[in-house]
């Protein structure tokens, strides 16, 4: 009875070691974003800490096969295998936590800079909403790559250069001459050099500044198809969508199926023709649930 004990609390400590690697592993993964990431001392201690996972495991292993163990051994390893269960959870958990008020915190902030536009108060953190609701539907070959952390910040700031744009440019009820168009073409270069200092976002700085690329290369780099980056024509549709939508002084906003229509029309031109096939399939009241939010409405 007392060896059933024994290695059933060995068996479990060694499933739960598994599952701990498995886990520690999403945690790694998680910790590769625009908060987490480019810390290299940070780096070296989690595959420290991940050698120590596999180390542990290969113990539990030998001492259930090879080893004699008691009782107090086995409920030492047992126990050392929940107690390891226990801080990776509150790991994760305390990232996520963390993650979701730093966003909120962004949130806040950058709807002050679009409140300098009233043409464009919201439209950062619609672009935010519009674009992760796209980012659950594209196939998994071309999101597996993209961090979702990363792209709800590269979502939020897209926008971070027109801080750099005189507000007489920006407030302008018509349309801009080609003086002003230069100047309001810079913004995503002025939001790459304003994001500079923050080396952990050097990894989102071209979705930023690619962001109104053409798929003909005729956009404010010259960049065209695949050259520009994918999280980039995610944006791009997004914003469009929003730009469309959204009200402005010198315009009434366009209805979902006219947003949908024109986004259509310049599909393989200007957008990215897939990524605006598979927006145009997403329900509309999971859109229009994206404007709520922007708005604050329940």
């Amino acid at each position: 009875m007392v060896n059933v004990l024994i290695y059933g609390m060995l068996l479990i400590g060694i499933s739960q070691m598994v599952v701990n690697i498995i886990k520690y592993r999403e945690c790694m993964i998680s910790m590769r974003d625009v908060l987490t990431s480019g810390v290299k001392r940070l780096k070296m201690w989690k595959n420290v800490a991940m050698a120590l996972l596999l180390f542990f495991f290969v113990g539990y292993v030998f001492v259930a096969v090879l080893g004699h163990p008691d009782l107090m051994t086995a409920g030492i390893l047992f126990g050392g295998s929940i107690f390891v269960a226990i801080m990776i959870t509150l790991i994760l958990k305390g990232l996520e936590t963390v993650k979701e008020r730093s966003i909120d915190v962004a949130e806040v902030l950058f709807g002050v800079i679009d409140a300098r536009d009233p043409n464009l108060n919201g439209h950062s953190r619609h672009v935010q909403n519009l674009t992760m609701l796209l980012f659950e539907y594209v196939p998994y070959s071309r999101r597996k790559d993209i961090n979702y952390v990363s792209l709800e910040y590269a979502a939020l700031m897209h926008d971070v250069g027109k801080l750099g744009v005189p507000e007489n440019i920006l407030n302008k009820p018509e349309k801009l001459n080609d003086e002003e168009w230069d100047i309001m073409r810079q913004h995503p270069d002025i939001g790459v050099q304003i994001l500079s200092p923050l080396t952990s976002f050097s990894h989102i700085m071209p979705w930023i500044l690619y962001h109104h690329e053409r798929i003909d290369g005729k956009g404010y780099h010259g960049l065209k198809g695949d050259e520009i980056p994918y999280a980039s024509r995610m944006i791009a549709v997004a914003d469009t969508y929003s730009a469309l939508t959204m009200r402005r002084s010198y315009k009434a906003p366009r209805t979902h199926e006219e947003a949908i229509a024109i986004m259509k029309d310049v599909a393989g031109t200007q957008l990215d023709e897939e990524l605006v096939e598979i927006f145009a399939q997403i329900p509309k009241d999971k859109i229009m649930k994206c404007t709520a939010k922007m708005l604050n409405i329940t």
